[in-house]
């Protein structure tokens, strides 16, 4: 686990996470700004967005590797997780324990990156979960 303990993991994942999500909106808003609208280079048809089981995949592998050698998960809300991927989340770290001690921690990684878009993708094959936000 990175030094600092797991509130300052928690802080930089969500400020990383934030940091992605904005990126994608920063050039139209600059342009907006200044009244000249977006310019022709950044201008598309319609605006960029990460799939939802994509960003999922994204959040769970880099939580899988802060805790995979910790002795705790953490807070799920702090993670910026919802409960139905904090149950990705345990079961992708459970299953990359068992194989760094089978193969090391190239191989745990590897199933953490595969498992991660694996369930992440099932999770959000019909479009996500209906039961709100933080199913």
């Amino acid at each position: 686990m990175a030094t600092g303990g797991p509130t300052r993991s928690a802080a930089l994942g969500l400020v990383l996470l934030t940091g992605a999500l904005l990126t994608g909106c920063a050039g139209s808003a600059a342009g907006e700004a200044s009244g000249k609208g977006p310019s022709p280079a950044s201008a598309s048809p319609s605006p960029r967005t990460t799939p939802p089981a994509e960003l999922c995949a994204r959040i769970i592998t880099y939580w899988s590797r802060q805790v995979l050698d910790g002795d705790t998960y953490g807070d799920y809300q702090s993670m910026g997780l919802s409960n139905g991927q904090y149950e990705i989340l345990r079961a992708v770290v459970d299953a990359a324990r068992a194989e760094q001690k089978r193969q090391g921690r190239a191989a745990a990684e590897q199933l953490i990156d595969r498992q991660a878009r694996e369930r992440c993708t099932e999770r959000y094959r019909d479009g996500g979960p209906t039961g709100g936000p933080w199913s």
